[in-house]
């Protein structure tokens, strides 16, 4: 939750909409898969920030410009929801737009950097949910940022329900595109975009839910569930010398990937100062390579699975919890699908924090939106509507081109419980200097 003292870091907010250029056509509708409403409950937050030079002369309008020609390949994000008369959510592709949000900042992008916040990222993108009005919800949320060096953010809130980072990511690279009418000649075919193959669960295990989902009180039209306990994010840079040094010590070489490596340390952590219990049971999340295609927008290219132990964790080897984690992890996509096709689309899940959960975002495209021909200076993604077990996201942590100390290591963002970050960040710097 953002401090009262910052509330004021970001004002002047103006709101409007835009919509796609086409009429998308009468009563189309999409129906969402099994793994889209699986997701409902969770929001992807995402903030952009570009220099001065990226974004001189950028006006509003030639911001909302192109985005016209560029939600004609998106017209899904412009919809809003509807329920079936089983009660099964559908979006009814009505051409309502995405909401714009403009808004200014008293400091330049290098103090908002260096205040190392992560809670300051709410003032940058809308955290809006979806409900309790459904046709009028928005799915999709920009917020535009002015600093005062002349740089800007660009914040992108957006429905888990429509497709996960990895989709999030090319679809806001899309609108760069679109600034340099770079966009594909032809909208994309987003009839398939949920199509994607999803090994069936095993008939003997359909009566039961799967591990990595957690079912919750009902929440009707209003798509957020209410956590025990407050939540706080925290950042931090593992450069790519740590990184080494950590795969060595968890291992004796290189060999563990980069990944579980990080996954192995927070998961030894948090159960060494969990109060309430040790983790048995995590939750792995990360893209599926090669099933996924540009441009496309789906939930069920990223893998989930659950890796569980055993043993102690916190007592295990940390070779022993990476072998776990590289060796045993479960694909259980089908198990959710058959979970939520069980109850007709109608249930409320959640996914992201039902267990301690580890996102594996290293693939996302985050540096691929380009303004002028210049990249981000700096992108930062959180999740909302976690449950209490926490989340552990891994993330590149800049653009490819910009110098080695920037382009090699990861972003890890944690959100956990207020009351055990500080512990948990004081094992960590006991423990593996780093935090």
């Amino acid at each position: 939750m953002v401090s009262s003292d910052h509330q004021n870091l970001v004002y002047d907010i103006k709101l409007s909409s835009v919509g796609p250029g086409h009429v998308t056509g009468s009563n189309v509708v999409h129906e969402p898969s099994n793994m889209d409403l699986a997701m409902k409950l969770h929001y992807l937050r995402g903030v952009y920030f570009f220099s001065s030079e990226a974004v001189q002369g950028l006006t509003v309008y030639r911001i909302k410009e192109p985005m016209f020609t560029w939600l004609n390949h998106y017209y899904w994000t412009c919809g809003r929801f509807r329920r079936s008369n089983s009660g099964r959510p559908l979006i009814k592709c009505n051409d309502c737009g995405v909401r714009i949000i403009e808004a200014k900042c008293d400091k330049t992008i290098d103090e908002w950097l260096e205040m190392k916040d992560s809670s300051l990222t709410k003032l940058l993108v809308s955290n809006h949910i979806i409900g309790p009005e459904l046709p009028f919800s928005p799915l999709v949320f920009l917020q535009v940022t002015s600093f005062k060096c002349g740089g800007m953010s660009l914040g992108l809130s957006w429905a888990h329900v429509l497709a996960d980072a990895f989709s999030a990511s090319d679809f806001i690279n899309m609108w760069g595109q679109a600034m340099a009418n770079q966009l594909p000649q032809h909208p994309v075919d987003l009839s398939k975009s949920s199509s994607m193959l999803v090994k069936p669960a095993n008939r003997s295990q359909l009566a039961t839910d799967p591990l990595s989902i957690k079912r919750v009180d009902p929440v009707g039209d209003n798509w957020i569930t209410a956590n025990n306990c407050k939540m706080e994010p925290f950042s931090f840079h593992i450069t790519a010398t740590q990184l080494t040094q950590l795969q060595t010590k968890i291992s004796g070489h290189k060999a563990t990937p980069p990944f579980e490596c990080l996954c192995t340390i927070f998961w030894q952590s948090i159960a060494r100062v969990c109060s309430r219990h040790e983790p048995e049971i995590v939750t792995v999340c990360k893209n599926e390579r090669g099933s996924r295609r540009t441009g496309t927008l789906s939930n069920s290219a990223q893998i989930i699975s659950t890796v569980k132990a055993d043993f102690s964790v916190k007592e295990a080897k940390p070779k022993d919890v990476a072998a776990l984690l590289v060796e045993h992890a479960v694909d259980e996509r089908g198990l959710i699908e058959a979970a939520v096709e069980r109850d007709g689309g109608v249930s409320d899940f959640i996914v992201y924090g039902a267990n301690l959960t580890f996102v594996n975002l290293e693939e996302a495209s985050f540096y691929g939106l380009e303004l002028k021909g210049q990249k981000p200076v700096h992108v930062s993604y959180l999740i909302d509507g976690i449950g209490d077990e926490g989340v552990v996201l891994v993330a590149p942590p800049g653009p490819k081109d910009s110098g080695k100390d920037s382009s090699e290591g990861r972003i890890v963002t944690v959100i956990f419980p207020e009351d055990q970050v500080m512990e948990l960040k004081s094992e960590l710097k006991r423990e593996w200097s780093i935090a």
